[in-house]
């Protein structure tokens, strides 16, 4: 099972004192339950249309991708292709996962991402239907001081304001490396506050957040609408505060899903980076819970 760094290198209402615009009053659409298709990472690989008709079948309806970057295409698919293969399925794919691209693989800069050919992969998502573009992740040798953290928010300021011409909202997509001070302060802080926050919004991972020893409501008060994207994945109850299916773990998702529209919820997505045995049976159970339970 490929681990997140190398997939991705190589596939590349108002509360006290809280004003709530009135957009975000507005309720998130509950029929979609989506899945981000690292899950599904290795069957997606081998067979991608009938990865996803498999998905569809399980009862999911949106998927978030995790490919483009490196190759400019989507699963090995042009655009005009790809949402084919969505459409023949149901499904919608309104976010996808990229790179910063501030890392060089092999020696080269990959294409595709937010500092290479940026302009194509916006064309491209809004040739699929995406409405939100993530960062997934920082890799160790982007990550740097605090003052780096600034500089990453000014790119992302300039990717964002590309998205918006499109009709694109950019991400970010947290980890725990995040919440990890440095100064006295975290990252994720220095981010949130070098960004504008029209421009730059975040896909909460819950279980990163939480396994940072952060809590998502907290994180949702102090920062309401920033949040239109989650990552709903569980964490089992072992010292190791593993992946597990949701509703399997500690996790209290009612809790958080509470605040869907205070914090801005559009779509979320299942995401289970390791499962027991056959993904597709750790996602049937996902959904199961989340059908019956929060939605």
């Amino acid at each position: 099972m490929t681990s997140r760094r190398s997939f991705l290198k190589s596939t590349t209402l108002a509360s006290a004192g809280v004003l709530i615009a009135p957009s975000l009053l507005k309720h998130y659409d509950k029929k979609y339950i989506g899945l981000q298709l690292y899950t599904v990472r290795d069957a997606m690989q081998t067979d991608p249309s009938g990865t996803l008709a498999k998905v569809a079948q399980i009862g999911y309806n949106s998927v978030e991708g995790a490919t483009y970057t490196g190759t400019e295409m989507f699963y090995g698919m042009d655009p005009k292709t790809f949402a084919n293969v969505l459409k023949q399925n149901g499904l919608i794919m309104p976010s996808s996962h990229y790179r910063l691209g501030e890392e060089k693989v092999n020696g080269e800069s990959q294409k595709g991402t937010i500092l290479n050919d940026w302009d194509r992969a916006v064309d491209d998502a809004a040739a699929v239907g995406v409405k939100y573009m993530v960062c997934a992740y920082l890799s160790t040798d982007e990550r740097g001081n605090l003052d780096h953290y600034k500089k990453i928010g000014e790119d992302f300021n300039k990717a964002g304001e590309r998205c918006k011409k499109a009709g694109i909202q950019l991400c970010y997509h947290n980890h725990d490396f995040e919440f990890v001070q440095q100064d006295g302060k975290y990252p994720y802080e220095t981010l949130l506050q070098n960004t504008d926050k029209n421009l730059v919004k975040m896909e909460m991972d819950i279980y990163w957040v939480t396994k940072a020893g952060q809590d998502p409501v907290a994180l949702i008060n102090k920062h309401p609408g920033r949040f239109p994207l989650w990552h709903v994945k569980d964490m089992d109850n072992t010292a190791d505060k593993a992946f597990t299916e949701v509703g399997n773990g500690t996790i209290d998702f009612k809790r958080v899903f509470k605040l869907a529209d205070k914090a801005g919820l559009k779509y979320f997505f299942v995401e289970q980076d390791k499962t027991p045995g056959s993904p597709f049976d750790s996602i049937t159970k996902s959904i199961s819970y989340i059908k019956k339970n929060l939605v």
